[in-house]
């Protein structure tokens, strides 16, 4: 197994704005900008990095509208930090979105292209994961996803249940994974998914081990692209890439 979490990859209408955002959002640095693509990093980032994943913004005619599958937990040390940094993304163009969620400690916030994240009040589980806490799959069996990604990437589960499903990097560093059961949840599209690195000459064999795990060819003509889009068992599409 040689796979390993590169991108979170977010569609956009324009990715340079968005791309803006986030990095300010996330106190990340712009490291790669082009036409239609911005992605941001932690200070210094140079990618591949062994360990931690950037954000990758790509501009795409059409991106899917509504809250999606997956999005982004923020992390926060206090409570007074929460409020500090809802106050800023606010100014910085997010704006309160409702899911549904009632009563939380929690604020969901869209990003000025309405894509929906939550910042948490601070949790000591999230207390060295960087900016980022978690990327959250909506799913209706998180042990059945947890087990693929566990296969798919050697993350560790750290917890696992009929509800919800935690995994962390083999290293124990960096963001989590987390599959949350959500009534519905499949078949909703999503404008982020993961982009996965093999190792040199591992993209075959790594796409060839992920659909004997249960994964699928999400798209049968993928045309000149250098990467493979595959789905998981619930139908989240994510990237297997060229080699670095």
């Amino acid at each position: 197994m040689a796979l390993r979490l590169a991108h979170v990859n977010l569609k956009a209408r324009d990715a340079a704005a968005l791309g803006r955002f986030w990095a300010a959002a996330l106190g990340w640095e712009i490291f790669s900008e082009g036409p239609g693509a911005t992605a941001v990093g932690p200070a210094g980032f140079v990618w591949p990095d062994p360990v931690a994943f950037c954000v990758d913004v790509i501009a795409v005619p059409d991106p899917a509208p509504g809250k999606g599958r997956v999005h982004l937990d923020l992390a926060t040390t206090s409570a007074a930090h929460q409020a500090e940094l809802v106050a800023r993304l606010t100014g910085l163009g997010a704006r309160p979105a409702d899911v549904g969620q009632g009563d939380v400690p929690w604020t969901v916030l869209a990003d000025p292209e309405g894509n929906v994240f939550c910042v948490l009040e601070p949790r000591e589980v999230y207390r060295d994961t960087g900016p980022i806490a978690a990327v959250v799959v909506d799913c209706a069996d998180p042990r059945t996803m947890a087990r693929f990604w566990h296969e798919a990437l050697g993350w560790t589960p750290h917890e696992v249940g009929d509800d919800f499903a935690r995994l962390r990097s083999a290293a124990n560093v960096g963001s989590y994974l987390e599959l949350l059961r959500t009534p519905g949840a499949t078949g909703a599209p999503s404008r982020l998914h993961l982009d996965l690195l093999p190792h040199p000459d591992g993209q075959k064999a790594e796409v060839d081990r992920l659909l004997a795990l249960g994964a699928t060819e999400a798209r049968t003509d993928q045309g000149e692209f250098p990467w493979r889009v595959l789905a998981d068992p619930e139908g989240n599409e994510f990237c297997v890439l060229a080699p670095h």
